[in-house]
């Protein structure tokens, strides 16, 4: 008999169906047992013989032909979207035993993260874990589709690089047939390269940062989305497009991942009207004059300044999400373009959500010889960038960019503690899917 879906039980009251699935629970009622079957579309009460489910248990895979019966009146549960009907077992068939579970899946939430990811084919497995990837697969998603409407080129950047992106030691060295090569830090001169093409791109990737630290907002792989586009006015265009973009993954999340917000005691941030914009300085000022603490000087914000300033937000604008404008040059990448008032800094911004980052972007230098003194100035050569030059070399309209890191928007949609609950498989200086040998020479 053909394989009926969970989610389509409803409609099949009086037939008798087949449905396959895991066994997520199991309940003993005398001669009657209850078990609460799962597969990718849903939970379905299954009801059988004591006798049929003698040896059956949580996460044992089966194949079970039944009649599919409304569920007595006072036995629904308005939960899940099957919780009016049951199946009647009439067979079972076993196809995948299970091991002895060395925790129940249900217990997931209590779990200390290195465990988590230590069973990680297991806690995969769990409702939350999968309700957290789903938000993720939906911010992904909408990313794409927002750029796709409005006439950006999906691309696929390479992963291994010649050189150093944005420059500095944290990168990763790789041996690369009988040269050296690296892990790209972002796809950054790939996408600029693709505008003298096609105007207006985009490429969801990995990046790797070789990061000598173990936090709760790093990785040393994740996903940069990340979008370029030429022609434009200003570089305020850019703001403009990243703040369609975030609202529109807000609210995607926000119709589509209903559910699983709910179970995740978790709500998208708020954005009353139009994202706030000041510059790095005027962030400073108000963080000093909020809190005395005076980092006016500094080149950059620290976590706890981006923290107050998302506060500030809320309460200003009733907005938890903020652009922070006019980085120090010397803070930002050589290609960033300084802004003509005021050398010193850039026309570059960052995207704080709930007091992390979770986008960067600004406009991009698009004058050859200006490109190759920057390169100079900040220490590297110019040979060293010559195939990435050639984009310039031959004409470059004025253009800008952004990355957003998807990992990160998805752990303050959620308000998770660690970065890499937020990601399937994450990679950090202690662990590649195991924990790594630290001590090892």
């Amino acid at each position: 008999m053909t394989r009926t879906l969970i989610k389509e039980t409803p409609e099949k009251i009086g037939e008798k169906i087949t449905v396959e699935g895991r066994i997520a629970s199991r309940r003993d009622h005398g001669s009657i047992v209850f078990f609460d079957l799962r597969d990718r579309t849903g939970i379905l009460q299954i009801v059988l013989q004591a006798t049929m489910a003698t040896d059956l248990k949580e996460e044992d895979i089966i194949s079970i032909e039944g009649i599919i019966k409304e569920r007595p009146a006072k036995m629904e549960n308005l939960e899940i979207e099957t919780g009016k009907v049951e199946l009647e077992a009439q067979r079972i068939e076993t196809i995948s035993k299970a091991s002895e579970l060395p925790f129940a899946l249900k217990d997931t939430p209590e779990l200390s993260l290195p465990v988590l990811l230590d069973f990680r084919p297991l806690t995969l497995r769990a409702e939350k874990t999968k309700a957290i990837l789903r938000v993720e697969e939906q911010v992904i998603d909408e990313f794409r589709k927002t750029l796709k409407d409005l006439d950006f080129f999906e691309f696929q950047a390479p992963s291994i690089v010649p050189t150093a992106t944005e420059g500095g030691s944290e990168i990763f060295k790789i041996n690369y047939y009988d040269s050296s090569a690296f892990l790209g830090q972002s796809p950054q001169f790939y996408k600029q390269i693709m505008v003298g093409s096609f105007e207006r791109v985009f490429t969801v990737a990995k990046a790797y940062r070789a990061e000598p630290s173990v936090t709760t907002r790093h990785l040393s792989e994740y996903v940069t989305l990340d979008g370029e586009m030429g022609f434009i006015n200003s570089w305020t265009d850019l703001m403009d497009i990243c703040e369609t973009i975030i609202k529109n993954i807000f609210k995607r999340v926000g119709l589509v991942c209903q559910n699983d917000l709910k179970l995740l005691g978790s709500c998208v941030p708020i954005i009353e009207k139009d994202i706030p914009r000041i510059k790095m300085r005027e962030a400073q000022q108000i963080i000093l004059e909020r809190t005395g603490r005076d980092n006016t000087k500094e080149p950059d914000l620290t976590p706890e300044d981006e923290k107050k300033i998302c506060q500030w937000a809320k309460e200003k604008h009733n907005s938890e999400v903020i652009f922070i404008t006019h980085y120090p040059t010397k803070k930002r990448p050589f290609y960033t373009m300084p802004d003509p008032e005021n050398p010193e800094y850039t026309l570059s911004f960052d995207i704080l959500c709930r007091g992390l980052e979770i986008t960067t972007g600004g406009q991009r230098i698009n004058n050859y010889n200006q490109l190759v003194e920057n390169i100079k100035k900040w220490g590297n050569k110019p040979t060293d960038f010559e195939f990435y030059l050639q984009a310039f070399k031959y004409g470059m309209p004025r253009e800008g960019g952004f990355a957003f890191g998807a990992e990160r928007i998805v752990k303050q949609i959620l308000d998770l503690e660690n970065l890499r609950e937020a990601c399937a498989f994450p990679r950090d200086m202690s662990r590649i899917d195991g924990r790594l040998n630290l001590n090892e020479s």
